[in-house]
């Protein structure tokens, strides 16, 4: 009977090897002896020294070779020593020590604990204005890209034919830890021009402002002189600041972009709702004449991507 609290061993746990009339130093055991405490060997009723024998696998080597007339007789446990590899996918929770409870929301800590993801950092949303208004900071928003884009201006409207000017764009990543809020100003598109009325109208500019950060997207500029083209919107405040890019006095110039818009190269004798919208944010509008009005330019917009 076992001792309480150890495991008995079975019988076919425990190995026996007799050997009579050897003359042999080397003998082979029946089983994989793990090392040479593993086993007892006995010559005649002797116990032997560790020292006396080794074993390697099955190979039981004795110091000096037995005689004809030696009785040996060797014991040992099978399962010493041995490694258990189990099969694939054959541990279950319940074979594990762990404390906590297991869920879709909790991980398997090193120290075997059960413990509630809290780290959920990454992109987290979107908000795009359009029109002016407040950002205010979700919950558990600690930084954000803000992009800003200003509007464009309109174009001429006379005898010459300079479209309008690009907007200005910003990018910024910034820290809101400590800024709950920030004033959204989306700047218009610069008002079309009438029929013969000359220089075109400028575009609004675009700006986030939180008391510690002011990023700007200037408007496209409206045409000051006959002959001349009109200034891109000037960006600043931001890590990356490109200015809208400015119109030339050529009708055939492609010109008048800004970094998410479109200019329009003229308005034709469209107003109104029959006119389309620029593609994107920020361009120049198309030219008009003296016997039609030039385009609006593009509106601006702010994009504030919120991270976690």
């Amino acid at each position: 009977m076992p001792y309480l609290g150890t495991k008995g061993l079975k019988a076919s746990d425990i190995r026996r090897f007799n050997v009579t009339g050897s003359t042999s130093a080397t003998h082979t055991l029946t089983w994989v002896a793990p090392t040479e405490q593993s086993l007892i060997v006995t010559i005649n009723g002797v116990k032997q020294q560790e020292d006396a024998y080794s074993v390697s696998g099955t190979t039981l080597t004795l110091t000096s070779a037995l005689v004809v007339t030696d009785k040996m007789e060797v014991v040992g446990i099978n399962d010493v020593g041995t490694t258990v590899t189990p099969a694939q996918n054959s541990v279950n929770l319940d074979k594990l020590a762990t404390t906590g409870t297991p869920s879709s929301s909790t991980f398997l800590r090193g120290d075997m604990a059960w413990t509630a993801v809290s780290d959920t950092s990454g992109l987290s949303s979107v908000q795009t204005f359009t029109s002016s208004g407040t950002w205010t900071k979700p919950s558990g928003i600690t930084k954000v890209i803000v992009e800003v884009q200003g509007a464009g201006s309109s174009g001429r409207a006379d005898g010459t034919y300079p479209r309008g000017a690009g907007g200005g764009y910003a990018k910024k990543f910034i820290d809101v830890s400590s800024i709950s809020t920030a004033t959204i100003t989306v700047g218009a598109g610069g008002a079309a021009q009438s029929a013969n009325g000359g220089a075109g109208n400028a575009g609004g500019s675009s700006i986030w402002s939180d008391g510690t950060n002011t990023v700007t997207g200037g408007g496209g500029s409206a045409h000051g002189t006959v002959g001349l083209g009109a200034a891109g919107g000037v960006a600043s405040g931001g890590d990356l600041n490109i200015n809208g890019q400015g119109s030339s006095p050529n009708v055939a110039t492609e010109d008048g972009h800004s970094f998410l818009g479109f200019s329009d190269p003229y308005a034709g004798s469209l107003t109104g709702s029959n006119q389309e919208p620029i593609p994107g944010y920020g361009g120049g509008g198309g030219h008009g004449y003296t016997s039609y009005p030039s385009r609006v330019g593009g509106d601006g917009i702010v994009i504030v991507t919120e991270y976690k």
